[in-house]
């Protein structure tokens, strides 16, 4: 199969083909294996820094030659490692030309050579194939395609300190998925990586550090199984923090970190263990500080973010250390007009990267903002934070607007902030507009974050609702994402809450009985609950109850009924009942229970419930149907008298729980009146 670019640059490429390497190419075919020998020695020779003779060389047809030769038995070892380190020259090219090497099958080629015992071979085979994996436009599944090729890299890893550097690097850059993470850990990644941390070459003992850093990312098993490791008599976390220390390299101080991180977040070492509230969390406070390069400001930010992500202790330690929050400020103002980069180069690059800072420093402030008030208050009073998170969901970069969103929806669920610096600075404007378009990961923060500003106390309530959002979220409940449908239901039930009867009107009418029933019977718990919770606020005070039930009425309780009957839990049966007791405080509306005996039963079976919270919303219902003050009390008393509800009540008042007991006694109060 002949190797060949894509068409427009084949076209470029060919009308530059010379002679000379038409020549290097001829010279491989030559009988004496001596003269095919000096010409790949030529090439390599030819080959070197010049990127216009690599692309020559493919398009002529040079790789599928250097392959054969390399897999040859009758090759001699000189010239099989010679064409090894020819076409790892080749893949120190451009994209386009490693494109090409993956599509002459190198990969598996080279995998295949390693039998040969040879370890300048091996080592030269290694590093072809290191530099053509480490490649972004390489596909990683290309090391798993053969199950023999793990074990085999395993067993080739110690035989020189090269080999050790290579084949950890292949890891660390293959190791991209949970399944991926199994395989490595499954043929005895940990057991051969862990000795080289202890390395005398930096080389082997940074990609080893490295190599366990994507090993234990969001992965239980194999944390659990580092934190009981011991090399060279002491235990791998220990080993991790030294390399913490400020006097190592900025690189293995970062990686040990995210190591320390990772295995934090897995459950295998505690949030109060002092090597991650006195080494790993100050480690990733100081990679924040000016003085480091951007690529590494971001990744001890990121990092940071996710170590302090579930926990409120670290949240605050983090918070007040080396004045975290005003140092995260500096993340939007860089570079700044007084940059101290001489580096043009340099500067160019962090030009190009900035918005990696932004986005990185909205995911820490997300982090560190996210349970505690005094915090939310201290990054809302950060210099223009407001101003900067709105005018980062407008960015260009997606990865951006998604941390500003996640940034912003960490401090709506501060009341205080919602009440003023959200209504200060109409945050809810940028918000809606980047609901009309956006990915479904930037659709779920931006409409969980909507729900927030939807609240009683919001004072952007108002505002959104004439905006004309209803349709907007109905609209997300017709999404595939459970998350979606879940966000669209939670924000029209906030809306609904003590909604005026227009609002409660224009939300059934957008939403549609349909699929309004259809949301009751959605095989995701949330989305039911959460509908459910819907339809409670929608059927609250007694004329909306009334009027909704008289054109709804028969559909409601048809789903309530499928509900109650239905294997749910008893949260969610809660809530049904819950909406029960709604109905029947309604004048005409609990005339749907009381003339339905088969719900009347369903009541009597859940008071005598053993589970407290049924028992205290059905009697509730019951409480409501039988209320002196109302129409029609005597003949619904009567009837459920005849039912058997008052000794059901009368045991009730003997009831442990003092709220039951109470609701029993008012409802027995009816009767007794």
């Amino acid at each position: 199969m002949a190797c060949l670019l894509e068409a427009p640059l084949r076209i470029s490429v060919l009308s530059e083909v010379t002679a000379t390497s038409r020549h290097y190419v001829d010279r491989l075919f030559d009988p004496d294996p001596q003269k095919v020998l000096q010409g790949v020695i030529d090439m390599k020779n030819a080959v070197i820094g010049n990127n216009k003779q690599k692309a020559n060389l493919i398009v002529l047809g040079a790789v599928p030659r250097l392959l054969y030769l390399l897999q040859q038995g009758s090759s001699s070892e000189e010239l099989r490692t010679e064409c090894a380190v020819v076409l790892g020259s080749l893949a120190m090219g451009t994209e386009n030309n490693i494109k090409s090497l993956v599509d002459c099958h190198l990969i598996p080629a080279l995998l295949q050579a390693l039998v040969f015992p040879d370890l300048i071979f091996i080592e030269a085979c290694l590093r072809c194939l290191r530099t053509v994996l480490i490649s972004p436009v390489t596909p990683v599944q290309l090391l798993y395609t053969d199950p023999t090729v793990v074990p085999h890299l395993m067993s080739l890893m110690n035989q020189s300190l090269r080999t050790q550097e290579y084949t950890t690097q292949i890891i660390f850059h293959c190791c991209k998925t949970p399944e991926h993470q199994t395989v490595l850990f499954n043929h005895g990644a940990i057991q051969n990586i862990a000795p080289l941390l202890i390395s005398t070459s930096y080389k082997v003992r940074i990609q080893a550090l490295k190599c366990f850093s994507v090993l234990a990312y969001e992965n239980t098993q194999v944390s659990l199984t580092l934190v009981n490791v011991i090399v060279n008599g002491e235990l791998l976390s220990s080993i991790f923090v030294r390399m913490m220390q400020r006097d190592k390299p900025i690189e293995m101080q970062l990686t040990a970190a995210k190591c320390l991180t990772y295995m934090c977040r897995a459950g295998a070492i505690r949030t109060d263990d002092c090597c991650i509230v006195l080494k790993t969390l100050p480690c990733l406070v100081r990679m924040c500080s000016k003085e480091h390069l951007l690529e590494q400001r971001v990744e001890g930010a990121e990092t940071l973010a996710f170590l302090l992500e579930p926990d409120v202790e670290l949240q605050r330690i983090a918070s007040i250390t080396d004045q975290l929050v005003a140092m995260l400020a500096d993340y939007f103002k860089y570079p700044s007009s007084v940059s101290t980069i001489t580096d043009i180069k340099r500067l160019d690059h962090d030009l190009k990267h900035a918005h990696e800072l932004r986005q990185a420093a909205f995911k820490l402030y997300a982090s560190l903002g996210s349970n505690d008030e005094d915090i939310r208050k201290k990054i809302t009073e950060t210099e223009n934070m407001m101003d900067r998170i709105v005018s980062g969901l407008s960015e260009s970069s997606i990865k951006v607007r998604l941390a500003a969103v996640r940034c912003l929806h960490s401090l709506s669920r501060s009341v205080q902030q919602l009440r003023t610096s959200f209504h200060d600075h109409a945050v809810w404007k940028p918000l809606m507009k980047l609901l009309q378009n956006a990915p479904d990961e930037v659709l779920v923060m931006a409409s969980s974050t909507l729900c927030n500003l939807l609240l009683e106390f919001s004072p952007s309530k108002e505002p959104i609702l004439e905006s004309g959002v209803i349709d907007l979220l109905c609209s997300l409940t017709h999404s595939e994402s459970p998350a979606l449908r879940v966000n669209g239901i939670w924000a029209l039930m906030n809306m609904a809450f003590q909604g005026d009867q227009k609002v409660k009107m224009e939300i059934l009418q957008s939403l549609g009985t349909e699929q309004l029933f259809c949301l009751l019977s959605d095989t995701d718990p949330n989305v039911l609950m959460k509908t459910l919770g819907l339809l409670r606020n929608l059927l609250s005070t007694r004329p909306h109850i009334d009027q909704i039930m008289s054109t709804h009425g028969k559909q409601i309780m048809q789903a309530v009924t499928l509900i109650l009957e239905g294997d749910h839990s008893m949260e969610i049966k809660e809530q049904t009942i819950c909406i029960l007791a709604n109905i029947a405080d309604g004048s005409t509306a609990k005339d749907l229970i009381m003339t339905n005996d088969d719900m009347l039963q369903k009541m009597k079976y859940y008071m005598g419930h053993s589970n407290v919270k049924l028992q205290l919303a059905a009697t509730y219902c019951i409480s409501n149907l039988i209320w002196n003050e109302e129409d029609g009390s005597q003949a619904r008393q009567d009837k459920l008298r005849e039912m058997g509800f008052v000794d059901v009540l009368h045991k009730l008042t003997q009831a442990l729980d003092p709220n039951l007991c109470d609701r029993a006694k008012t409802a027995m109060q009816q009767y007794l009146a």
